[in-house]
């Protein structure tokens, strides 16, 4: 079999597989910030954000009122509400959470899916214009690098057609360790950025504009740690310095153990601001460790099928952050003194389970029932 790469060079800038790229990214940005502003209008939403009943200021200005009317929903209402935002990327959150608070705080919390809502729809025309199914077909693209996509396309090993093997797949214990860990993952993650603005306001009782900016910063820093914990695994891979299944073993350990400890510790820390805040970012951070632990482990067993066990995977793990928004606003409304305690312990108590599970059966290797079968003529 010819592995070797096309030859042709294919230009570099003015590209349009790069332009398409960057499309996307911006796309994807946007996308999750239409989903992450709602975290913090809920906020701005609500008439108070206290469990005890601290009202909010701005409701002594008319003016305000009109701009952002009130809602009387309790935290179990508000728990159902956040658990409708999907997981996503770091980026587009911490843009929305940036601007939301400024929003809100100048033209009222309608005014945010206004912007976000336009700004999607701009995007999607771009994309219905400049995105074809075929690198053949589109007016725009250079002769070379159409020739470059064909080629690298038919140098691709192609499927035979063989049937998804899902007995196998179900019997596979190495596949539900990392489902497990992608509950667990979600988990956090839901817990972690989508009660921040919640918390927030309820421990600092700042305004909505600092809320926003304080929101927001967890983003900017698991954006950042993301970029410097995928050149670490790289630098593992690339020297020998640790096997495959070590690094995933290794970083999927502190993508969910750091988070609950951390958590557990902001239940103990007394009201000054800056701890509050810095525990809060390194609890909210720190679960980018799994991005190159359990949320890529299924291309190291199953390379041909990844597309589909990353989709399953991803809907166990929304199945764990649907359930933990949900049941964080029951618990909220239920017990508003020791609501957070519960809140964080609960967490740590699945990450440890799942991480126990995932250290057990965990695997690297391509699986047999992910092999491909040659059949003798």
């Amino acid at each position: 079999m010819d592995d070797q790469l096309p030859s042709r060079k294919a230009p570099i800038f003015c590209s349009l597989r790069y332009g398409l790229c960057l499309l996307l990214h911006f796309c994807n940005v946007v996308m999750m910030s239409q989903r992450m502003c709602l975290s913090l209008t809920v906020v701005a939403m609500v008439n108070s954000t206290d469990p005890h009943g601290w009202p909010n200021t701005s409701t002594k200005n008319l003016l305000d009122n009109i701009k952002n009317p009130r809602y009387n929903w309790s935290p179990e209402i508000r728990g159902v509400i956040l658990s409708s935002i999907l997981y996503g990327l770091m980026l587009g959150p911490f843009i929305s959470l940036l601007a939301t608070g400024f929003i809100c705080q100048a033209l009222g919390w309608p005014y945010v899916f206004y912007i976000f809502g336009a700004c999607g729809c701009a995007l999607g025309l771009f994309w219905f214009i400049l995105f074809y199914d075929d690198p053949k077909d589109h007016p725009c693209i250079s002769v070379d690098e159409k020739e470059f996509i064909t080629s690298s396309l038919m140098a691709q090993v192609s499927s035979n057609g063989q049937h998804l093997p899902i007995k196998a797949m179900l019997k596979s214990l190495p596949l539900w360790a990392i489902s497990l860990g992608c509950f667990a993952f979600s988990w956090t993650n839901h817990i972690m950025f989508l009660y921040s603005p919640t918390f927030i306001s309820s421990k600092l009782h700042v305004n909505v504009t600092e809320n926003g900016l304080l929101s927001a910063l967890p983003y900017l820093f698991s954006w950042l740690l993301g970029i410097l914990v995928g050149q670490v695994a790289d630098l593992f891979l690339s020297r020998n310095m640790l096997r495959v299944i070590t690094i995933r073993k290794l970083f999927t350990t502190l993508g969910l153990l750091l988070p609950s400890f951390f958590g557990i510790c902001l239940c103990h820390l007394s009201s000054g601001s800056h701890s509050t805040i810095i525990f809060l970012i390194l609890a909210s951070s720190t679960v980018v460790f799994c991005v190159v632990g359990i949320l890529i482990n299924p291309l190291d067993i199953a390379p041909r099928y990844y597309g589909f066990l990353k989709g399953v995977t991803v809907l166990i793990g929304l199945t764990g952050g649907l359930t933990s928004s949900t049941l964080a606003g029951i618990i909220l409304k239920q017990d508003p003194e020791s609501s957070w305690s519960k809140i964080f312990f609960l967490m740590a108590a699945i990450n440890v389970i799942s991480l126990t599970f995932y250290l057990i059966f965990a695997k690297a290797e391509i699986q047999d029932w992910a092999k491909e079968k040659h059949t003798r003529l």
